[in-house]
């Protein structure tokens, strides 16, 4: 569970320890005696029921976990929309002209800016939804009991057997969760429009190239009567895009920390569930004193997911604020001065857990440039032990796999990036490997799903168009050529060349056209921007003891005392810290 309960200490086994000399009777042992078989057939029915009900209560609380994620995490994005979006087009339209956001919303520069922003974050959904989804699925499941006149021990909480005669009605509750659609991330209807930040970025506009501006008599070239309109419908674009970018991402591939802990390391005897309410039954009373029972709370138990203090209001709150941002968390020894035993934060420990992972990514990506593919799948695997939620590293071991030519350890690290982040490079590779495998009709399938999230990407056109005609003529599997570095392990993605024709094919996806603008398109809407993060300084140890992943478990880890530090410079993307520049 999250250090923040750590006071919460677990009940000791209530078994005797067995005294030294004495011995256990076995089954073969002559004095043993069998138990009737309709008592053993009582106990076994007994522990199986109870296994059901764990299992029903562990599954509960994972499938309100995913939906935490994603209505906390769309809370997020509709805040990036309303408070970031209006700078982000400012800065756009200042290099490129005011409808150069209108025309250009959709292109991949943009798109590969925001899914590597969305994958910064979602990276910290264990650290920031799953203490607030345990809390409030636990306050559910005890308000479930409550209203079922089930006693909730003051101190250790709710005990799971006492819900062993209502196991009907949970697993009622679990098939009505199952049957809901896969949570996934879309703007929370009852937040309203983005009218707040689009009449900032106007008045911005205004200001700099307006009547109202300070800095010019006349508006610079481009910026005629309709600028407006433009800027208006550049702003309406780009969010429509962070949404669709924000939906390639998969809620269950995040959290995973707390994931493992409710499906492989959740106990079927019912201790987990004891103890999740030692661990949280304090914290709930304390609340319900402090606050009072809520009227949201009579909502909990609805199947909509975890109710919370501002439920479908405009109080719904942001969890990705500034508590772990770069520099959000001050650390230990500066809260408290005469303290002998300094403490990394959560941030200062996020960081350097990425810094260490990125270090690995180097190392690889220098191996497998040099064609040592098999020390390159060393430091990629490296990363991902680090970095577990960071799919890139998955994309990267399968580059390297392909050109060991392991088509099934290639397919499964594609397979694992999917899981997170549906992407063009995961589907693309992937399709590599099951074609060199002759499972043709899949390699067509993941073509088909690369094509539909960049249409232009002529490597996989290429690909499909040559396993449409193998398929005629019974052709071999071509041979690959060496890809270079920055397109198979860490670049964008690929740009149309000289596009092939495609003759109309019905099995390959038609790009969907974008509804015509009500202005025409200019030669500065032609520009070529490009979206660059800012690299971070910061102050790495020299030495981090212990298991990396190990930071992941807990809120604060131990500095080593007198250890030396040292300045590195690495790429952090983030909605401030970027710079947009024209590439002639």
């Amino acid at each position: 569970m999250p250090a923040k309960y750590s006071h919460v200490k677990k009940r000791p086994n209530a078994g005797h320890k067995k005294k030294a000399g004495s011995t256990s009777v076995t089954k073969d042992h002559p004095n043993h005696k069998r138990m009737p078989a309709h008592i053993d057939r009582g106990i076994s029915s007994a522990m199986s029921a109870v296994s059901q009900l764990e299992r029903a209560i562990a599954r509960i609380f994972l499938l309100r976990f995913e939906q935490d994620i994603a209505r906390l995490f769309s809370t997020h994005l509709y805040c990036v929309a309303l408070i970031h979006l209006p700078t982000f087009v400012m800065r756009c339209i200042t290099v490129g002209g005011p409808g150069w956001v209108a025309h250009n919303a959709d292109c991949e520069d943009i798109k590969d800016f925001f899914r590597s922003v969305v994958s910064m974050e979602l990276r910290q959904s264990g650290e920031r939804v799953a203490t607030k989804s345990v809390l409030w699925s636990y306050t559910a499941l005890r308000d479930f009991a409550l209203s079922n006149n089930v006693p909730v021990c003051r101190n250790r909480g709710l005990h799971s057997l006492r819900l062993l005669p209502f196991y009907d009605a949970l697993k009622g509750h679990l098939d009505v969760l199952e049957a809901m659609p896969h949570a996934t991330f879309a703007k929370p209807p009852h937040l309203g429009t983005l009218a707040e930040g689009l009449e900032a970025l106007e008045e911005a506009c205004e200001l700099k190239y307006g009547e109202k501006s300070l800095l010019r008599s006349t508006p610079p070239p481009g910026w005629d009567q309709h600028w407006r309109l433009k800027v208006r419908l550049g702003y309406e674009r780009v969010s429509q895009t962070l949404w669709r970018v924000a939906r390639e991402f998969d809620v269950s591939g995040y959290g995973n920390v707390l994931r493992e802990k409710l499906t492989t390391k959740w106990c079927d005897c019912g201790c987990s569930t004891d103890h999740l309410g030692e661990v949280c039954e304090k914290t709930v009373r304390e609340d319900e004193e402090n606050s009072g029972v809520r009227s949201g709370k009579q909502r909990e138990w609805d199947g909509r997911g975890s109710g919370v203090h501002g439920w479908e209001t405009v109080e719904e709150e942001d969890v990705w604020d500034l508590d772990l941002d770069f520099t959000g968390n001050e650390s230990e020894e500066e809260a408290n001065p005469g303290s002998t035993q300094p403490e990394m934060t959560i941030a200062e420990i996020m960081e350097v857990r990425y810094l260490r992972a990125e270090k690995e990514k180097e190392l690889g990506n220098a191996a497998f440039r040099r064609g040592d593919y098999e020390v390159a799948v060393n430091h990629y695997q490296a990363a991902h032990v680090v970095e577990p939620e960071m799919p890139h590293y998955q994309l990267n071991i399968a580059a390297a796999y392909l050109k060991l030519c392991n088509w099934i350890e290639a397919e499964n690290a594609c397979s694992k990036a999917l899981g997170q982040h549906r992407s063009i490079k995961g589907y693309y590779r992937r399709a590599k490997a099951r074609r060199m495998m002759e499972r043709t009709e899949e390699a067509i399938k993941d073509l088909r799903a690369a094509l539909k999230i960049q249409p232009s990407n002529t490597e996989a056109l290429e690909e499909m168009l040559s396993l449409l005609s193998s398929q005629s003529s019974s052709s071999p599997p071509p041979s690959y050529p060496d890809e270079a570095t920055s397109s198979s392990v860490g670049g964008t993605s690929a740009t149309p060349r000289n596009l092939p024709s495609s003759n109309h094919n019905p099995q390959i996806p038609k790009p969907k056209s974008l509804k015509p603008l009500p202005f025409a398109r200019t030669k500065a809407d032609d520009r070529k921007l490009k979206i660059m993060p800012i690299p971070v300084m910061f102050e790495v140890p020299e030495y981090v003891p212990g298991d990396p992943t190990a930071t992941f478990k807990v809120t604060r880890a131990q500095k080593v005392k007198n250890v030396t530090t040292r300045t590195e410079t690495f790429v952090y993307p983030s909605w401030e810290k970027y710079t947009v520049k024209h590439v002639a």
